[in-house]
């Protein structure tokens, strides 16, 4: 018996006994916390799709341009230079995400999550909206094609690519800027071939995701399921369902003294199962379907209210808190993780606030040496790189501030423009009488604007004298 109930672990929910896909109709979920991830999804749902035309100085408010190397973040623009900067960002990210699981368990999978938010509040909703709650869906697919359901079912897939296409478009948006999204949308398609088929196949994956795929994103995809058997413990917030007092569970009958009948408060009505979106049992205990999305605690609730029963029988809480019916609070482990993650978040806002806004490079240009000019001149060659991270247009000059010599742009003039990034080369050139030996030390100076920006240190090549 005791094998029976466990078997679920040996499977998803979504997959029978021969292998087969179990399509989930999970039934339209409503109540207080339905309500408040209503808000929360279509308050994210709006910064994500105007973010890329939001403008902070000029910049896009977040653009990850990988073609370019150019990445903007609050209207601050990273060049690679900057990349010691992501990697630290993203040890941060991995341990947040590991403190965040630890402590709230898989509370981002359902209020915040991409995947979640449009499936559920956006595809799903357009899915009740057309076809109906879950028993109509199921009825409408087992019957045979007729005007109605090609009606419904083109309508359906009609505005789940075109949402597909605009959530495709609004993510190259994030990679190649606004401007130039409007600038290929409002020019001939047969000018961007290349452009077009990659939209097009991202819009299907999009589609497949939403339209196929679904919950599988979640249990067979995604990793972070799998993560919970490693970063969860006793005490780690949870969807979880209060075994101690639902247990016996039994039919409902008005009037009936539960305890007396040795009933629990569950009365095996089957709705915290039918609203779930994965298509689990969440009286089962904690598996790796659960997105922790809460329709599951207001379906429960619902029923509590109605049969006079008290609510919170599926509610947030830890395995110690339903056993020993404790409040909930922070663990140790908890404590831990939370110190080393306020560390790095230090060491990383300080680096972004201490970060600064000119780059300058210069290395001896490769394969070259000395070279002697008639005169008894003596000059070396040297590659020089800038960057300008702000948003002003920079004049610059460089100046040589040790040693007797001078140095000769090889070019025009350097004039940096807002966030460029400048190649050039330039020569340092001393009298053979001024030259101290071999290898000379020298300094140079990058002025912008009149103000000295930067000091480099170079070596200078010259004859053994």
């Amino acid at each position: 018996m005791e094998e029976e109930q466990q078997s679920y672990r040996d499977h998803i929910a979504t997959v029978d006994e021969q292998g087969k896909r179990v399509w989930i109709y999970p039934k339209k979920p409503s109540g207080r916390y339905y309500n408040a991830r209503k808000l929360v999804s279509y308050g994210l749902l709006i910064f994500l799709f105007s973010a890329p035309w939001i403008r902070v100085d000029g910049n896009p408010l977040l653009q990850f341009n990988l073609l370019e190397r150019k990445f903007i973040l609050f209207g601050q623009i990273f060049w690679p230079q900057d990349f010691f900067l992501f990697a630290l960002g993203m040890l941060v990210a991995i341990v947040f995400v590991a403190l965040f699981t630890v402590i709230y368990g898989r509370l981002f999978c359902g209020w915040i999550c991409p995947q979640t938010i449009f499936m559920e509040m956006v595809f799903r909703r357009i899915e009740y909206w057309i076809e109906g709650d879950w028993t109509h869906q199921k009825k409408l697919n087992k019957q045979p094609w007729n005007a109605e359901k090609i009606r419904k079912k083109a309508l359906k897939h009609t505005l789940f690519w075109v949402l597909s296409f605009l959530i495709a478009n609004t993510f190259l948006a994030y990679i190649i800027g606004t401007e130039a999204l409007v600038a290929i949308v409002t020019d001939n398609p047969a000018n961007h071939i290349s452009g077009l088929i990659s939209i097009v196949i991202f819009t299907t994956v999009f589609y497949l995701v939403f339209s196929k795929m679904r919950e599988q994103v979640c249990t067979v995809v995604c990793p972070y399921g799998r993560l919970q058997g490693v970063l969860l413990d006793n005490n780690s917030l949870t969807v979880a369902y209060d075994h101690k007092r639902g247990e016996d569970r039994g039919k409902y009958k008005k009037g009936e003294d539960r305890a007396e009948a040795n009933k629990g408060d569950c009365i095996d009505c089957h709705q915290c199962v039918h609203v779930c979106p994965t298509g689990i049992d969440i009286r089962n205990g904690t598996q790796l379907e659960c997105v922790n999305c809460t329709a599951c605690m207001d379906a429960c609730d619902h029923i509590m209210e109605s049969v006079g029963l008290e609510k919170g029988l599926i509610r947030y809480d830890s395995q110690n808190g339903i056993e020993n019916k404790s409040k909930w609070k922070l663990s140790t482990k908890g404590f831990a993780y939370s110190a080393v993650l306020l560390v790095l978040m230090g060491l990383l806002t300080g680096m972004l606030v201490t970060r600064s806004d000119f780059e300058v490079t210069i290395l001896r240009t490769r394969g070259t040496s000395f070279q002697k000019a008639t005169d008894g001149v003596y000059s070396n060659i040297y590659d020089l790189n800038l960057v300008n991270k702000t948003n002003d247009t920079i004049p610059v000059r460089l100046d040589l501030l040790s040693g007797k010599g001078h140095i000769q742009l090889i070019g025009k003039d350097i004039v940096l423009h807002p966030q460029d990034v400048f190649k050039g080369k330039f020569m340092v050139q001393i009298h053979q009488d001024s030259i101290l030996g071999k290898q000379e030390e020298l300094q140079v100076g990058v002025y912008g604007n009149g103000e000295l920006i930067e000091q480099k240190e170079i070596n200078f090549l010259g004859p053994v004298l």
